[in-house]
Parts: structure tokens; sequence; C-alpha cells
């Protein structure tokens, strides 16, 4: 074909574009400075991106919380498959709670608390680290990561210059600061920016484009970041406007205090949420797929600095009412396809996704807004397992970590007249030095879910085309996006164009090695510069490949893409196309810990399940580590020096193909795992302290007397019986009230956050419970309950208790809203209660469990005497099943013990399920050696399933399963317990020795009976 017959199928309005690209990059370089701390150079920034050490880094980052999952070996097993995927780093939230069980308290050192070690295999496995330390963090966490004790109204106002909050928060940030200092880029590490504050958009009094600051909110920022400096924090700060409207902290906007280097924007276009009605006064009317105009903000915004969201959409949390399953039809693989490259089309140069990997909210972590299960619908399951979001986002990640030149572009053209399709939007982004450039397709209307097949016409190195050329047309199969290149280097050869996307490439004996992608049964056709000559050497019959030389080089057209097809040139490139399940399977680990994974380092892999790593024991041997479901073959691209492959430590037979390339098969898990039954359960009475001649005396009880309180909401009765002015926070809580005299029954409200729930007795008798309201935003159950069932004493002392599960405390300003008892008041002309008690968690703030930290425990009687814990001896307890049950309103608690043996070799994910077939009107709370890994409230959440990781689960010993059941109805309650193998694989991860993490039963618990 000659150029001027591809010329005359432009539309004038194209060709103006192209003709206009030159002189727009040419121009457009010398306007960005190139921006430092001013305290080093390490990592620098500009208009297109961040640099680090003198090098362009395109940030593709994933959110994890290690205060989520607290088993610090699962840590590396988490990141390894982070750094799998082709990101160059990760981020997590520290939790301020999590460390700190009281004032002037802080634990930085027992098992999971020491966050260290995340630092530490960062740094080993290869991946930058976004840190983002609070004080606040929001994550949809108990009083968005706030020490439970810090809401009680005495620590001023939160989030301000207040003296008092900041005298509370600067010892913890202080230490974080001091820890992590030692893992900076500058010192060695791997950290590369510091967060200050989160989704903190207060810098302005009312309208931001007024610029009227908010005096406190820029003391306060300022503070912030003087106390991190001071503690050795010399790279970047950054901050995340929590939307578009705030436009607060960039030194680009203004030049007020409290400025960060570096400005980012937080973005959840699908909403947060599984629930789309809590999503409506951010983003508006919800629509599906519907992509958002981010590149005019940056423009005001934040103009000299890279696009940057230290958030973007990773997934969603799935409320109390959300489906079991969570939403992964609205944010699952297409999800991933498209916002991802849209965020590309807009030149953003660095994200982070929210969340990589949610995990669970173990305990009461959890603030009142979601439930147990933190799944997030995030790449990696909350199992740890991958399913396809995991390997559309591979795709994409992988394809930028290979495409240095996406790190420094201009957006030179962004509309339909480049595609032959009106359907079809195109976006052009082009590297003024290289001349590179990145065509990003998408259906015109983002939420269009129709298949549309186009041309699109280019600018290239050997004129303007329209491709493909050679017959076929580019397609968008349904919620989708492409990323085409032109004069893409592949070492010293170049890829002058290309209709499939680039996955990934590496440079073998010198030779490149390109992997592209396209869809299964779609055409594609790319360009080779250089190359005379090339054939089929796999794969010939499938693929229906020919070949035209045009130029100074070779066009490939493939009419139909299956499986992988290897294509051979005369000037040694190989090029791999493969369809999108061929794609899935292939990775290009490093053999280097370098984030940004030298290309001539690399070696691409295809086949199994994960690849983690490589390394090369001696110039003959490669030696690969990852997981496999199944056995599988496994291609390696390897020099032809190497004559050994081993994976995960075993030598495989390997044989070379004519194309260079070295193929074996790696097995699959040896044996199959079979779980014990869950049975030889013990019962016991849990709510002894219904009986009216409980004794209330011992250390678990606190005199509820104080008549005034530093909460800014007040209560309507008193004495005080918010738990939190008492040391009491997490979980369940109890509340035994006193009155000599007349009375018909007893007004309550109570406040517990969504989805909470109580019951009260009077005299041992129960007159009635609150079953919990799942609805959004709702705090307090309030009921006038009679005593027309109950017996009440005229002459002699009543006592009324209550049982409350507390679901923890709001997010932001919601935070400081009491928990506990806001009115009680007798229904009685003369009557009044004379005193109340209230006991919560063993020891309260004095935080008995180090380990398992100040949120695993309430203070149901199981938790203060220590039955969920490894030791505690039951064997004097009746037999009885959860299956079974129990009538009447009451609270059970269930124990076994069974035995659990992983073989060596195999990693497994389990999780245990619960159902209650009989009666829903009960809450329930799972425990597994000690720690409280699921929250089963049928009336209120639709989770059921619930995973339980290794270290916390020990997989080659005794295990501790404990079962609270609370009938709220004279109906009783049982509950079916099981569990089960979610997946099995050969791995070369471990969880090691994890024995330090399941503390036992000590008889100190006696004391709190």
């Amino acid at each position: 074909m000659k150029l001027v017959n591809c010329l005359s199928s432009l539309t004038v309005a194209s060709l103006l574009l192209l003709q206009t690209t030159a002189q727009n990059s040419n121009t457009a370089l010398s306007a960005w400075p190139v921006h430092d701390n001013g305290l080093n150079d390490v990592v620098q920034w500009d208009h297109y991106s961040f640099k680090v050490n003198g090098k362009r880094l395109f940030v593709f980052s994933g959110e994890l919380h290690y205060w989520r999952i607290p088993v610090p070996s699962v840590w590396r097993d988490l990141l390894e498959k982070i750094k799998a995927a082709g990101f160059t780093a990760y981020a997590f939230y520290g939790n301020w709670a999590w460390h700190s069980a009281s004032d002037g308290t802080l634990d930085f050192e027992t098992g999971a608390h020491n966050f260290e070690s995340l630092l530490t295999i960062a740094k080993e496995v290869g991946l930058y680290v976004i840190v983002r330390p609070g004080p606040y963090v929001n994550a949809e966490a108990n009083a968005g990561g706030f020490p439970l004790w810090l809401t009680t109204g005495a620590y001023g106002k939160l989030r301000t210059d207040d003296p008092k909050y900041t005298k509370a928060w600067k010892p913890y940030f202080e230490k974080f600061s001091e820890i992590t200092s030692k893992h900076l880029v500058t010192n060695g590490g791997n950290a590369i920016v510091y967060q200050m504050e989160n989704e903190y958009g207060d810098q302005w009094e009312g309208n931001p484009t007024d610029k009227v600051p908010n005096e406190s909110a820029n003391k306060y920022m300022t503070e912030l970041q003087e106390t991190a400096r001071a503690n050795g924090i010399d790279i970047p700060v950054i901050h995340n406007d929590p939307n578009m409207y705030s436009r607060s902290w960039s030194k680009d906007f203004s030049n007020e205090t409290g400025n960060v280097d570096i400005a980012g924007l937080d973005s959840y276009p699908s909403c947060w949420s599984c629930n789309l009605n809590e999503c409506t006064g951010t983003n508006g009317e919800y629509e599906a797929y519907k992509t958002i105009n981010y590149y005019d903000h940056f423009a005001e915004v934040s103009n000299t600095q890279p696009k940057f969201f230290p958030e973007f959409q990773g997934g969603s949390y799935n409320p109390w009412d959300g489906p079991a399953e969570g939403c992964p039809n609205d944010i699952g693989a297409d999800f991933a396809n498209l916002f991802y490259r849209d965020l590309i089309s807009q030149q953003v140069s660095a994200i982070s996704l929210y969340m990589m990997y949610g995990g669970t909210n173990w305990g009461a972590f959890a603030a009142p807004v979601v439930a147990t299960s933190y799944d997030y619908s995030s790449p990696i399951q909350e199992s740890r397992g991958l399913w396809s979001k995991y390997s559309e986002t591979k795709n994409i990640a992988m394809f930028t970590r290979v495409a240095r030149d996406l790190t420094l572009t201009d957006r030179v053209g962004n509309s339909t007249d480049y595609s032959t399709n009106p359907s079809v939007k195109v976006t052009e982004l082009r590297n003024p030095e290289t001349k590179a450039a990145f065509y990003v397709t998408v259906h015109a209307d983002s939420t269009s879910s129709s298949v549309e097949s186009f041309k699109v016409h280019v600018s290239t190195s050997v004129g303007n085309l329209t491709i493909p050329q050679r017959g076929g047309e580019i397609v968008l199969n349904g919620h989708q996006s492409k990323i085409l290149t032109t004069d893409f280097k592949l070492g010293d050869e170049q890829l002058v164009y290309s209709t499939a996307e680039i996955l990934t490439y590496s440079v073998v004996d010198g030779e490149p090695v390109l992997v592209l992608s396209v869809g299964s049964g779609e055409s594609a056709e790319f360009m080779l510069e250089g190359a005379k000559f090339g054939w089929v050497a796999k794969n010939p019959g499938s693929s229906h490949t020919s070949f035209y030389r045009e130029g100074n080089g070779l066009i490939v057209s493939l009419s139909k893409a299956s499986k992988e097809t290897v294509i051979q040139f005369n000037n040694g490139v190989k090029v791999v196309v493969a369809d999108k399940a061929a794609a899935y399977n292939i990775w290009a680990p490093n053999l280097t810990n370098d984030p940004l994974a030298p290309i001539n380092e690399s070696v691409i892999v295809s086949g199994p399940y994960l690849v983690r790593g490589i390394s090369s024991p001696d110039r003959y041997t490669l030696a690969l580590t990852g997981d496999s479901k199944v056995a599988t073959s496994i291609e390696v691209w390897a020099s032809r020096g190497v004559k050994r492959l081993t994976w995960n430590g075993k030598t495989l037979i390997a044989v070379r193909t004519t194309y260079g390339s070295l193929i074996a098969r790696v097995p699959g898990p040896s044996k199959k795992i079979s779980l014990p039954r869950l049975s030889n359960w013990k019962v016991a009475d849990s709510l002894p302290e219904a009986n009216p001649s409980y004794n209330d005396n011992s250390s678990a009880w606190v005199d509820a007397n104080h008549n005034s309180t530093e909460n800014a909401m007040k209560p309507d009765t008193l004495p005080v019986l918010y738990v939190d002015d008492y040391g009491f926070h997490a979980s369940s809580h109890l509340f035994r009230g006193y009155f000599a005299g007349p009375a018909s029954g007893v007004h309550l409200s109570v406040a517990g956050g969504t989805a909470f729930g109580w019951s009260a007795w009077l005299n041992g008798a129960h007159i009635g419970s609150f079953f919990g309201n799942n609805t959004f935003g709702t705090e307090q159950g309030n009921l006038t309950l009679s005593f027309t069932n109950a017996t009440v004493y005229t002459n002699t002392s009543n006592v009324l208790l209550v049982v409350q599960d507390n679901t923890g405390h709001g997010l932001r300003d919601q935070a400081t809203n009491p928990r506990g008892i806001l009115k009680a008041a007798l229904l009685s002309n003369t009557t009044t209660f004379s005193k109340w008690k209230i006991a919560g968690t063993a020891g309260g703030e004095k935080n008995i469990d180090a380990v398992r930290g100040p949120l695993n425990e309430g203070g149901l009687t199981a938790e203060r005497l220590g039955w969920h814990l490894p030791g505690f001896d039951a064997s004097k307890w009746s037999s009885g099943s959860p299956s079974l049950g129990f009538s009447g309103a009451g609270i059970q608690f269930y124990r076994t013990v069974v035995p659990l043996t992983i073989p060596n070799g195999l990693d497994a994910a389990i999780a245990f399920s619960l159902s209650a077939p009989s009666s829903k009107l009960l809450r329930a709370q799972l425990f597994v050696n000690g720690y409280q890994y699921g929250r089963f409230n049928p009336n209120v959440g639709n989770q059921v399933e619930f995973p339980v990781p290794p270290g916390i689960l020990n997989y080659n010993g005794d295990n501790t399963i404990g079962l609270v059941v609370w009938a709220q109805s004279e109906e009783g309650a049982k509950v079916e317990v099981d569990w089960k193998v979610l997946w099995t694989t050969e791995s070369s991860w471990t969880v090691g020795k994890t024995d330090d993490l399941r503390p036992g039963w000590t008889k100190e618990r006696l004391e709190y009976a």
C-alpha cells in the first residue's frame, strides 16, 4: 500500500490534529519545571511524572492494610502478588487505634503491630512505598482509625489545631515517622512519599474559589509536616483531596500555609459502596461505566505536578445490607479495563488503587457502615485468591512498567476524528522527546457496551497512517478500552505501530521479545521497523498470519488471535501474540529488586497461575517461584546460556524450542486437603449477668457515676452511660441498672451504630430487644419496654440488664458520637435508677491482650474470661452443638478444638460458613484461636462466609473455634457452622512459624467474672 493511498482516507480534522502534533510536543516540554522538596533531589516531579534517582516512574500502586491482616508473614505473600502484577509500588494506611490502646501507650513492636517488616519486604520484593500514617485515615475503620479513647470529647475538636488534639496525636505521629524514616528511598529504603492526614479538604472557608483560608486547618497541616520533618521524613509529603470541589493543599492553586509538595485526588466513579444509594452526593446520579473528566481539574489545581491519584477505585466496600458476594459485576474486570486506561488517556502517571487487597474487618475494626468483610471486590480477594480483575489489572500495570515513554507525554488530541467509527473516541498522547505515541481508544459514550469495529488515524515515523492497513479492524467488545502504540522502542529495534496492545517485553541475548495482547478471535496488525521477513514459529495453523514488506519494515497481519502465536523475524525480534485468556497467564519477573524492573533483566514466563519471582543462582540456571493450581506447561523466554529451570526448588525437565524459549511442565498440588468435621462442641451460658443474684463487684465492672461528659452530645438522663467515658470501647457492653420501687416499664435509647442491636432483661426475664437497622447512617435504637412479663419487686432492689452489640464509631465528624445508653427512664412517677454499672473488654484500656490488640474483644462473659482463647479448659462443660441451639432469649458460647494439617508446599484458603435456618433474630460472633473473625447478623446483614488467613488458623496443629450465639427473642437460636477449602495451590510461599500470634489463656482472666 502506498502512503498516499492511506492518506486519502483521513479526514481534514484528523490531518490538522496530526500536523500540529510535532509543534505542540516540541514547545511543551520546556514549559514545565522539575521540582524537589528542597531537602534533596532523590524524589523529584514535574508536570509529567515522578522521578526517583533521576529516572521517570509511572506509579502503578495498590493499597493494603497491615492491621487488617495481622500476620506479618502473609504480608510477603500479598506484596509478591502485587509485584507479580506489574506494579511499581504499593500503599498502606497506618492505624492509630491499632497501636494505642490508651492515651499515653503505643505499641509498634508486638506481633503485627510492628509494621516495619512491611517496609523491609518492599525493599526485598522491589516495590516503592506510599506511606499514609494518618492520624486520621477513614478506611471505613472504627472511628476512621482514631483510637477510641479519643472519641469521648475530652480531646478538643479533632482534626484541627486544638492543643488537646495536638497533644494526643503527636506521640503516635512522631513514632510512626521515626520508624518510617529508616526506610525512606533517601536512606536506602523504598518509601518515596509520605501522606499528610487523609481526605482532608478543609483548607478553605466556604467556596474554594474565594480562597478564604481555614486558619485552624492550615496550622494543623503545617504542624503535621513539621512533625514529620523533625522525625526524619525527608521525602516529598503528599495529600489526597476527597473530591474535585475541595481544591486543598496544592502549591499551584495557592501559596497558603499547609500546602504539601504534591497534591493528589481521590475518586470512586463507580461508587465506593455496593449500595449505590450512598454515593449520589459526590458523583451525582450513578451511571455504570461513566467516566469523569479529571484533566481540567488537574490543569487548574496542580498543573506543575504529576496527575496523581493516591486513591482511585479498586473496588467497593460491602455494607451490611449489601449482597453476600459484594458487587463484582459493577467493578470487576471490565471496570479495570476501562477506567484505568481512561486515566492514562487523561495524562495520569501515578495511580494507587484502593483497595488492591482489602482483607477482613476482624475484631471491631469496622465502622458501622461495613460488615466483617473488607474484600472491596479487590483484585486480590479476601481469601488471597486471584480472579479476572487481578488479571485485567495486571495486564495494564505490566504495560505501564515497560512503557517508559508514557511517563513523559503531552495530550495532543481527544476526539472521534481519529476513528473511522464515530462511536469510538481516541485520545493521542505523545512523548515530546522520543515521539512515541499512545492512542487510547474507547466508546464515545463510555457507558456503552456495544461491540464497535473501527480503524484509527495515527502519526508515525513513517508517516500518517490509518491502521490496520492490510485488512480487519480494531474491536471494542463491550465495556472495553485499548491503548495502541506507535514508534515504541524495543531495545535497539522499533515497533512502528500495533493494533494489539503491548503487554510487556524483554531483551534476551540482545534480542527483543515482545508480547502483544488481543481479544480472542480478533484480528491484529503490527509493523516492525528494519525487519525484512518473518515466519510463524508457534501456532501457525490458527493465527492466519500474513507478511507485507513496507518501506523499511514489515507489516504482520493476523486475522484471528488464538492462544499464543510466536512470530520470529530475521533481525532477531520475536513477537508473542496472545489472546486475552493466554495473556492473563503471562508474567515478567525481574532478576533484580529494582521497582523499575530493567528490561534486560526481565524474564517472560507463560503458563502458571502465578509467578512470584525469579533468580539466577548460577549462569546456567533460572530458579522460578510461584503458585500452580493444576499441573501445567510453562514457557520461559531465557538466554541461550540457560540450561536448567527449577520451580519452587525442584528441577524441571526443560526443552529448548526452535524459536528459543524453554518449555517444561510444573506440578499442581500433590495432595488434596481434607478438613475434619467441626464436632465435639462444648457449651456454656455467657449471660450470668441476667440473674439478679449475680455479683457485679468483680474487676470486670465499673461504677457508672459520671454526672457530666465532655462529649458534645449530652445524655437525656444521668448518670452518663457512654461506654467510652469509662474506658470501654470495642464490641459488646453490659449495663446493670438498679432501682427499688414500682415501675411499669422503661424507655431506653441506645446508640451503637448501623446494624447494632441490644437486648434487655429485668430480674432475669427477657423484656425485649432492638434487632438492628441496616439503614445507612442509623446509629440509635429506641424502645419502650413493658415489665409485664417480668417480676418487679416493690420493696427490694430490681436489676435491669442491657446488653449492647456496638458496631463501632462513625467516620469523620461522626467519630465522637457516643456509644452506650443515651436515655434510661423508668415508667414511674416515683422511682428512678439508684445506680448503674458497666462492663466491657476485660481490663478496659489496659488491653491485656497485647498481640490481638485493643479492638478484638468485647465485654461478654465468654470474652472477659477468655473462653475463646487457646488453652482454656472447657472439659467440664456440657456437650452441645450450635446447630441444635437453645430456646429462650440469651447468650451461649460454643467451643471446640480441631486439628489441621496442611502439607508442606501447599497454600490454601479456608473459610467458615454460618447459617441460621430456623431463626433470624440472632447475633453471632466467630472466634478462631482467640481472634474475632466474623459477625453473623442474619436479620440485618448478608455475609455468611468468613475467610480466615493462615497464621490466625494454625495450619499444622490444633485450632480453637469459638462461637457466641445471642438469641434476641424467646424463640431461641441455632447456627449451622462449617468450614471449607476455597482453593489450594502448590506454592513457594509458606506462612512459616506463627505460634507467637496465638497466645493462650491465662488464669488472670478469672478476675473478670
